[in-house]
């Protein structure tokens, strides 16, 4: 079967069985990044918190964040993991919201894409998965977002060999699929809820998997 049937078969199949996924969660493009800098490493549960502090102090805030303490704020961000390594990268990427837009996202929106996308990975600990993150989530630009469950879910089912890098892994999937924010979001996050829930990386459950039926042994 050609990568580009398989690739939408999957699309078809996981969207039927498990529904819409409403990602990413955020009331903000500026939360989003946020989220998506912080959510390196760790689970989801653990950024939420980190955010709820941020929240609850109003201080989810471009601005105020810029000139805050960085002590204080790696204190608020705690919950996250790596706080302080994390302090820097969300120190970095709000130097560069200064630099490049003065707090404003609606400026990065009008931004071209693979301009922005140069730009935030010169971002220190900004690497293309977060970059493209950003991009997509926060910024509605259709940039695909590849993780470890995309290479995961794809190695096993034979359509990427093992070593495969991101940007492989990317162009297969932008080659293959219109360019859309919608697909690309929807199809990033159902990737993620298979690998989660079914495709793990140690007890992997094939047998119970949306995707079982593409698998061949």
């Amino acid at each position: 079967m050609k990568k580009q049937q398989h690739l939408l078969n999957f699309y078809q199949t996981m969207s039927s069985r498990l529904g819409p996924s409403n990602w990413w969660p955020g009331e903000s493009p500026f939360e989003i990044s946020v989220g998506a800098i912080l959510t390196q490493n760790t689970n989801w549960k653990n950024v939420e918190q980190a955010i709820l502090n941020l929240k609850s102090r109003n201080l989810l805030d471009p601005e105020k964040m810029f000139f805050m303490n960085d002590e204080q704020l790696a204190q608020l961000i705690r919950p996250a993991g790596y706080f302080r390594i994390k302090t820097t990268r969300l120190k970095n990427f709000l130097l560069f919201l200064y630099n490049e837009c003065g707090f404003n996202f609606s400026i990065l929106e009008k931004m071209d894409l693979e301009k922005l996308r140069t730009k935030l990975l010169e971002v220190k600990g900004i690497g293309p998965e977060t970059a493209d993150s950003i991009i997509l989530y926060a910024l509605n630009k259709p940039s695909f977002v590849v993780d470890a469950y995309t290479q995961r879910i794809l190695n096993r089912h034979g359509i990427i060999h093992e070593d495969a890098d991101y940007n492989e892994i990317k162009e297969l999937f932008t080659s293959c699929l219109p360019e859309d924010v919608t697909l690309y979001n929807e199809y990033h996050a159902l990737l993620v809820r298979v690998g989660k829930s079914w495709c793990r990386k140690k007890t992997p459950v094939c047998n119970q998997c949306p995707l079982e039926i593409y698998f061949e042994n």
